[in-house]
């Protein structure tokens, strides 16, 4: 069964950026969501950006203005350029991917904002 690959994470201090990559490592077909959630130490998975199955995009308040999703449709691959980061966008994010017949979720990668 083919996984979604992240990339991109890493330390950066206030106010820096970062650009997360992720991409299958096989064919997955039928996607109707595609984005990234992320889980802070000891809170809930939650949603950061998300295409949805009309292409929309939708993004938490929280990150509004400072992140922004992209994708290259070919590949099924999906970015998430995050600006402006502060110390409470400090977690683990994870890449999603939902179809009708399955959810996928890659392992994860983390990003910490620390000075």
């Amino acid at each position: 069964q083919a996984q979604l690959v992240e990339s991109g994470g890493g330390l950066v201090q206030p106010g820096g950026s970062l650009r997360l990559s992720c991409a299958p490592s096989g064919n997955i077909f039928g996607i109707y969501f595609m984005g990234w959630y992320r889980q802070a130490p000891g809170k809930q998975r939650e949603l950061v950006a998300l295409f949805n199955s009309d292409g929309g995009q939708n993004y938490t308040d929280s990150v509004k203005g400072r992140f922004t999703i992209s994708r290259v449709n070919a590949d099924n691959a999906v970015f998430l350029q995050m600006n402006n980061l502060k110390p409470e966008d400090t977690a683990i994010y994870y890449c999603y991917a939902y179809t009708r017949r399955s959810e996928y979720w890659g392992q994860g990668t983390q990003v910490t904002v620390s000075s």
